[in-house]
């Protein structure tokens, strides 16, 4: 009988699919779907898909910094509201103060950069469970983007004391991020997603950083105990996300061409839903940046898919749930 049993459980484990695998097969799915309901041959334009690249690209610009932080056991809630933030404040001074990119940019991710340290601190230093933590960090940089805004868009019209407009032009390198490369064929937005991905990788794969995020996700006392700075790295994974949040706030500036303090209000649990969907594990210790890259092209091209044959955003939002729940119970049956 217990032979019985082991062979059973050498079967399963056998034939259980990897994290890879899963992801590959989720997406090879919802391209076939695209196939079938094609809405009058609308999948099959280029167009389509480099559209659904470029919505996509914020999102997964946060999905790296998510990685980073899930990988190490913790969570980030605050991505959203800080790209509201950063959006806010990017516009603010390159459009109403005429502020040079090179003061702009490295203002932006230093605003990012601090949110990240804030609540890597709170949750590393005080012991604050990462969830508390980053809450209160969402809530407060959405506050404080309502605040620095007055709770209205930073656009190109400018109030003047008499209560009239003027308007200022749009600066260059907003249009720039907002335009496309290879002949016209790839939004510069999804070249930055890309650019952040691979930074993301390298910091896993090939530096010890990433060693040591997925050796406390895995064991955090164990990791102690063998001299992994277990702080440092952790506040250092927030920090990653906050800069990787003020990239797609600054991105989102240049698309909407005005700073919303109401931009990427859902935005962190997208960037969760690829994560998790990809395969990376919300328990920490398992998962990867190219598991990412694969729930980012799910969540896209189903959301594209699901856009081009007018499906109401109610359904597409609920299907998203459905998904989330079946990739999770999908980690736990691997994991048992």
């Amino acid at each position: 009988m217990t032979a019985s049993n082991d062979l059973q459980r050498n079967t399963k484990k056998h034939f259980r699919l990897s994290p890879a695998a899963r992801a590959f097969l989720a997406l090879a799915l919802v391209l076939l779907l695209g196939f079938v309901f094609n809405a009058h041959g609308a999948f099959f334009k280029l167009g389509t898909h480099r559209d659904a690249l470029r919505q996509s690209s914020v999102y997964g610009i946060l999905a790296c910094g998510m990685t980073l932080v899930i990988i190490s056991g913790g969570i980030d809630l605050a991505v959203g509201s800080v790209v509201a933030l950063v959006a806010v404040c990017s516009a603010l001074m390159a459009i109403h103060w005429n502020w040079s990119p090179w003061i702009v940019v490295p203002l932006s991710l230093l605003i990012g950069a601090t949110c990240g340290a804030v609540s890597g601190g709170i949750t590393a230093l005080l012991r604050v469970q990462p969830f508390i933590a980053t809450l209160a960090m969402m809530v407060f940089a959405r506050g404080l983007a309502k605040h620095v805004s007055g709770g209205t868009k930073i656009s190109t019209a400018i109030e003047q004391a008499d209560k009239t407009y003027r308007y200022a032009e749009l600066p260059k390198w907003f249009r720039a991020i907002d335009s496309r490369v290879l002949w016209g064929q790839v939004s510069v937005v999804t070249v930055v997603c890309a650019a952040c991905l691979l930074v993301a990788f390298i910091a896993l794969a090939r530096h010890v950083w990433g060693r040591q995020l997925y050796a406390i996700g895995a064991n955090e006392e164990a990791a102690r105990l063998s001299g992994v700075p277990v702080i440092p790295a952790k506040i250092a994974a927030y920090v990653a996300s906050g800069v990787f949040a003020a990239i797609a706030g600054i991105c989102q500036a240049a698309q909407e061409t005005q700073g919303d303090p109401e931009a990427g209000a859902g935005y962190e649990l997208v960037a969760i839903a690829m994560v998790v969907i990809g395969g990376t594990s919300l328990m920490g210790g398992r998962g990867g940046v190219c598991l990412t890259l694969l729930g980012v092209l799910i969540i896209g091209y189903l959301e594209k898919i699901l856009s081009i044959n007018a499906v109401p955003e109610a359904t597409r939002l609920m299907l998203t749930g459905i998904i989330i729940v079946v990739a999770v119970v999908a980690q736990r049956q691997r994991s048992s």
